[in-house]
């Protein structure tokens, strides 16, 4: 059984595709910069899983877990939580966070790019952070995703108390419950993974993925009907 799990991103993948897809076209129409980051946000989750689908299609490789440690770690939840921020925060504060964060996670990734590998004691060849020989790096993440932690699922509490009573607000009030709930699973996941169970992340991934598609179909619907 553990063996079929390890398969699961390329099924992830698949699916960030046609996410992508949908979501681009839907980007393209409107130009809102919360869909845009939304955009960013499925591209970044299907770039994670393709380095994992790589890793179990064709082994590993330092390239593939630096793209995988960046993508993943680094970006995280974090283009899912900016988008939140455009969509129910004001502008001065979304673009300035924006400059902050970026800015954090470019300086982040060179240290990435730039760290020697060590390949541990009884190493199986999964896909681990514990490989970068500047541990240190590590730390990057922890304010990258506190961040996305704290938008993602404030943006769902902000968007239960100003939206909920309001009946023309309901699908930003259901959609953005299920966008932070999908889009922390695969943080929970990333903590498991940090004990080993790298298989635990790729299972959130996927519900993650599948939730956060629900999310934005249910804002999408509602804002057709609302221009109807």
């Amino acid at each position: 059984m553990t063996h079929y799990i390890e398969y699961i991103p390329i099924i992830t993948t698949i699916f960030s595709l046609y996410f992508f897809r949908e979501i681009f076209a839907h980007y393209r129409r409107t130009r809102t910069t919360y869909l845009m980051w939304w955009t960013i946000g499925v591209a970044t989750f299907g770039f994670g899983t393709l380095t994992e689908s790589i890793n179990v299609l064709f082994g590993w490789s330092e390239f593939n877990t630096k793209a995988w440690y960046i993508v993943g770690a680094l970006l995280g939840g974090f283009p899912l939580a900016q988008g939140s921020v455009y969509l129910l925060m004001n502008r001065k504060f979304a673009h300035a966070t924006t400059i902050l964060i970026v800015s954090i996670i470019i300086a982040a990734g060179i240290c990435v790019m730039l760290s020697p590998i060590v390949i541990p004691d009884g190493f199986t060849g999964k896909l681990t952070g514990k490989v970068l020989g500047w541990q240190w790096v590590r730390m990057f993440s922890i304010p990258i995703n506190i961040y996305a932690m704290i938008f993602l699922v404030g943006g769902a509490i902000y968007s239960a108390v100003r939206y909920y009573a309001k009946s023309d607000h309901q699908a930003r009030f259901k959609g953005n419950i299920f966008i932070a709930i999908g889009g922390l699973l695969p943080g929970i996941g990333g903590t498991f993974t940090r004990m080993g169970h790298v298989n635990v992340l790729y299972v959130t991934e996927l519900v993650g993925l599948a939730l956060i598609y629900v999310g934005y179909k249910i804002i999408k619907t509602e804002n057709w009907k609302n221009k109807a």
